[in-house]
């Protein structure tokens, strides 16, 4: 590291906030505020040519206090206990940065003392990409990941060191791998672990879900293995958490492969007892592998010398789906990875106003405000700009055209009324022969007033305005969920699919127009024949779509 000079770490610290006076007659006895806080900061490999450690990014932190019971430290606001006062901590963003830390001591009868002082660390290790796939790339971006239960071995438990032989990793021979649905484990499998990506870093939150407390680990609590527990056994389970990354450092993850490749090398961490949803009294986590729609990690067991392995997926599995799909041959994709505009080799756009033949009160731009690919999902916004509104509708006309096949997309949808959401394609003669004559299968559309159901619809000659073999479903959540979208056409049916359960099928034969090239589109309308009466305070809402497949 390059020597560094005049740089000195600061510590600030602030006056003791006292509580207000209580009354003497309280149960809890006398309330004593802890003073004379001292707070020292030692940064792991700190010398006179590296004032700011060893590139680690770890401190560790000791806070003393006259009469304090125990210490909370708080990082970023994000609180991380320490009851002796004693806290390593590794701060992950790359470079010399410098950091506010608040110590709180706590004392009797609720009264507690601050003090706050600012470290300035050096951290040299960085997998942008890993924080990329595990949160998104931008401030505020999310991502949600559920155990991958529709798969064997999606936990598995396996020795600290020896889990590779020859330099490959022995997968199947995971001991105790459990199969996918597995019964004992059904409690866990609604699980949700969100990481987000905020402006100094990533933090994570289980918001679905109890804990599985494996029997291995259950006698450390005093409770029953092999079971989920609620948050009155597993307290630290819940609640918002820091991440930071590092690089791995056990025998396993230098030398272990998977699928022909290294492990990533790459350790993340979850402060304050976090864990994602099973507990075995460790939140670091090795990266086996991580893709944007998986996770693969090894985290090793407090105490007795074994290692879980866990599988995650960022698409909620269905348990007993229906499909038996025809197509599984992925032909054309588009996983929105590269922020900006849409990718103009697969999509252009319908623009103008004039209704769209439904009375709809949309312009249609490319403006960026409207439509923009961020944080590996499209975004088209429908937005109240004074006069009347503009949103999006792309497609892929004259880009990308098919006959038969199944389309699958992820999307989460409006939630304002007014708005009319639409995925759907069209039949690439629409220019010459028009509307119905081409043919329309709408995979999801949803009215502007019902935000808890979404409908397919088939037109053709006879079946057009108004009309159509259409069918509705319950889906309470999707505005607030990602769900999957799915058509299946060949030349004998078109079927369609929420979260790959089949509800709604129509024969195709020779007499249709289904049989010949469509493209697809997506849009936000607003108002109009489904869209309806607009909420007159709707500023902006958006549909979000997480990719769309082909497959043939």
């Amino acid at each position: 590291m390059k020597k560094l000079k005049n740089l000195y770490i600061v510590l600030f610290s602030v006056a003791i906030t006292f509580l207000g006076c209580q009354e003497n007659d309280y149960k809890f006895g006398d309330i004593v505020t802890p003073t004379n806080i001292n707070i020292t900061a030692e940064i792991v490999g700190a010398d006179a040519n590296n004032p700011f450690g060893d590139g680690s990014g770890s401190v560790n932190f000791t806070a003393t206090a006259e009469n304090a019971s125990s210490f909370v430290y708080f990082f970023d606001g994000i609180a991380e206990k320490s009851p002796s006062g004693e806290l390593s901590k590794r701060f992950s963003k790359v470079g010399v940065n410098t950091y506010t830390v608040v110590v709180k001591a706590n004392g009797t009868g609720g009264s507690s003392s601050t003090k706050t002082i600012d470290v300035e660390v050096f951290s040299s290790f960085s997998d942008v990409e890993a924080e990329n796939l595990l949160s998104g790339a931008n401030v505020g971006d999310s991502k949600k990941w559920y155990w991958q239960a529709d798969k064997d071995v999606h936990v598995g438990l396996g020795p600290v060191t020896d889990d590779y032989g020859n330099g490959e990793f022995a997968y199947e021979a995971w001991w105790n791998g459990i199969k996918a649905w597995d019964k004992e484990k059904s409690c866990m499998y609604d699980n949700e672990f969100v990481f987000t990506r905020t402006a100094n870093g990533i933090t994570f939150e289980q918001t679905v879900g109890p804990a599985f407390v494996p029997g291995t680990y259950a006698g450390d609590l005093g409770v029953g293995g092999d079971q989920c527990h609620d948050d009155t056994v597993a307290t630290k389970m819940f609640g918002v958490k820091n991440v930071s990354f590092g690089p791995s450092t056990s025998k396993a993850a230098l030398l272990g492969t998977y699928n022909n490749k290294d492990y990533r090398r790459t350790t993340f961490e979850i402060s304050d007892g976090g864990f994602m949803g099973w507990l075995v009294g460790s939140g670091t986590y090795d990266i086996i592998s991580i893709t944007k729609d998986e996770l693969i990690v090894r985290v090793i067991q407090k105490g007795d010398g074994f290692a879980w392995y866990h599988k995650f997926t960022s698409t909620k599995p269905t348990k007993n789906p229906t499909s038996n799909y025809t197509y599984t041959n992925l032909v054309w994709e588009d996983d929105f990875n590269t922020d900006g505009a849409p990718d103009a080799t697969k999509w252009t756009y319908d623009l103008g106003a004039g209704g769209w033949g439904n009375g709809e009160l949309q312009e249609y731009t490319n403006n960026a405000e409207n439509v923009k690919v961020e944080g590996g999902s499209l975004k088209i916004t429908a937005k109240a700009n004074g006069a009347g509104y503009t949103s999006a509708r792309l497609k892929s006309e004259g880009l990308y055209e098919f006959t038969y096949g199944r389309v699958e997309v992820r999307a989460k949808l409006p939630a304002a009324k007014g708005t009319w959401p639409a995925i759907w394609m069209l039949g690439a003669n629409f220019s010459s022969v028009g509307w119905p004559d081409s043919g329309e299968i709408d995979i999801m559309e949803q009215k502007g007033d019902d935000k808890n159901t979404v409908f397919s619809t088939i037109h053709y000659p006879g079946n057009s305005a108004g009309g159509g073999p259409s069918q509705s479903t319950s889906l309470p959540t999707s505005t607030t969920e990602f769900h999957n979208y799915t058509v299946e056409w060949t030349d004998t049916k078109i079927e369609f699919y929420i979260d790959d359960v089949s509800y709604h099928k129509l024969d195709n034969d020779a007499t249709k127009p289904f049989n010949a090239d469509f493209f697809l589109i997506l849009n936000v309308a607003m108002g109009g024949t489904l869209g309806g009466t607009v909420d007159p305070a709707f500023t902006e809402d958006l549909m979000e779509i997480d990719y769309v497949k082909v497959f043939q």
